[in-house]
């Protein structure tokens, strides 16, 4: 057990953080929503309800689809965008273990390279296929949720429901998308350029400390 801990730390850890954290969204969540509720002339609802409300899954996948779409564009990006000196960045000049073709004779090859053909082709973009699959599945279900929490309020003061054809025109949809996708941005930037001059002693996502502020990669 001790070892699967040590092997497995970072991923349990966040787990174990996105758990709680989802938790708290979900029991404050709730709290405000039924506050919400309440203010407009509605009926408080259980948690049950609430989990299958516009407010919930609007509010959970908002945040996800930003997070895939980041991901997936950074896994894409670095491919062939570089940033001198930064640990985030491929190697100016010079290719890398990444680079290189897929070998089946190698030791502890997964079995999709072992294979060949297009199962090949398919495993060799797996990881930004998947990940970019997932913002599309978010951003689905954001439009799904946001599209009922108006709804919800719509109805509460007994106003014309929104389509999804006249919604998707709304600002609210948008404005909720581009307010994550711009935080998610500035992040990836942030890491990409703070790496440069900054460093943090023991993490793969630094250069050695006594690494020149203009070495590339890690």
């Amino acid at each position: 057990m001790k070892t699967y801990f040590r092997n497995n730390g970072l991923s349990i850890c966040f787990l174990i953080l996105f758990g709680g954290t989802l938790i708290g969204q979900i029991l404050f969540g709730f709290e405000e929503h039924n506050k919400e509720l309440i203010s407009e002339g509605g009926k408080i609802i259980s948690l049950g309800s609430y989990l299958l409300s516009g407010h919930f899954i609007e509010s959970t996948f908002e945040n996800w689809e930003s997070e895939f779409l980041q991901m997936g564009l950074f896994v894409v990006f670095t491919i062939f965008l570089k940033q001198k000196g930064s640990s985030e960045s491929k190697k100016i000049n010079q290719k890398e273990e990444v680079d290189r073709e897929p070998d089946p004779n190698r030791k502890n090859a997964p079995w999709p390279v072992k294979k060949g053909g297009f199962i090949l082709t398919l495993y060799k973009h797996s990881l930004s296929a998947s990940l970019l699959l997932l913002f599309l599945i978010s951003l689905i279900l954001h439009f799904y949720g946001s599209l009922k929490d108006e709804n919800e309020k719509l109805l509460l003061e007994g106003k014309q429901l929104e389509t999804i054809s006249s919604f998707i025109k709304n600002s609210r949809f948008w404005f909720e998308s581009f307010q994550n996708w711009q935080s998610e941005f500035l992040s990836v930037f942030a890491i990409v350029i703070l790496s440069i001059y900054l460093r943090q002693i023991g993490s793969s996502q630094s250069k050695p400390v006594d690494a020149p502020n203009m070495e590339t990669g890690v």
